[in-house]
């Protein structure tokens, strides 16, 4: 190769290398602007996005599930059984509540945004919003407390449950009585019955002797 054509070729590589380096500079130089003016306007997010929970109290039923899922524990939750003969409603698929929900905070602040709280949700009552504006200047303020229960709606459902344990446990110790006085009533009818004289044996047959022997005279 001669000096002549290393010289062009050198030239050539040079340009080239710059060209293929330059080329995301030149496209986005003669592409649209698409700088938003944030906050006034703003881009719309993807419909899976992952952003700020949100839960809908009136379908939640204290099944817990959502906090056991949940990796970093920013779910809290606190639940009492209603008794039986309370109607606490029905959530919007139909599924009967048997539970109050006495608290239900969610600590966005410790939150990692994985979603696993949504999918074992049988009501469907949590899901994850496209909300992404949520900033505080006090982390109290990310606690985010969704439950509806004031103080006294609590006491009143501890009156409630109190009462009905009271009544469960009269009811089990009247029935408790009764078997024991019909176990102590059949004790006294089965000691009032004379027990049965007992059975004469009989006498064994006693061989008929018909012709005895006389012993011999001495002489």
């Amino acid at each position: 190769m001669t000096a002549f054509t290393s010289y062009f070729n050198d030239i050539y590589r040079t340009v080239s290398s710059a060209m293929i380096g330059m080329r995301i500079t030149i496209r986005q130089m003669v592409s649209p602007t698409v700088t938003l003016q944030y906050p006034h306007v703003k881009k719309q997010m993807p419909d899976r996005v992952r952003n700020r929970l949100y839960m809908n109290f009136d379908d939640c039923i204290g099944c817990e599930l959502c906090a056991k899922a949940c990796p970093v524990d920013c779910i809290e939750i606190e639940v009492m059984k209603a008794p039986p003969t309370e109607n606490l409603g029905e959530t919007s698929t139909g599924q009967k509540k048997r539970i109050y929900v006495t608290k239900f905070d969610i600590d966005i602040a410790k939150c990692c945004y994985c979603g696993l709280c949504v999918f074992p949700c049988p009501t469907e009552c949590l899901k994850m919003t496209d909300v992404y504006e949520f900033s505080e200047y006090d982390r109290n303020n990310l606690i985010y407390n969704f439950g509806t229960m004031t103080p006294m709606d609590i006491e009143v459902a501890k009156g409630k449950i109190k009462l009905n344990d009271e009544e469960q446990a009269a009811k089990k110790a009247a029935a408790a009585a009764q078997a024991a006085a019909a176990k102590a009533a059949a004790a006294i009818q089965a000691a009032a019955v004379p027990a049965p004289a007992p059975a004469t044996p009989a006498v064994a047959p006693q061989p008929e002797n018909k012709d005895p022997q006389t012993p011999p005279k001495a002489e």
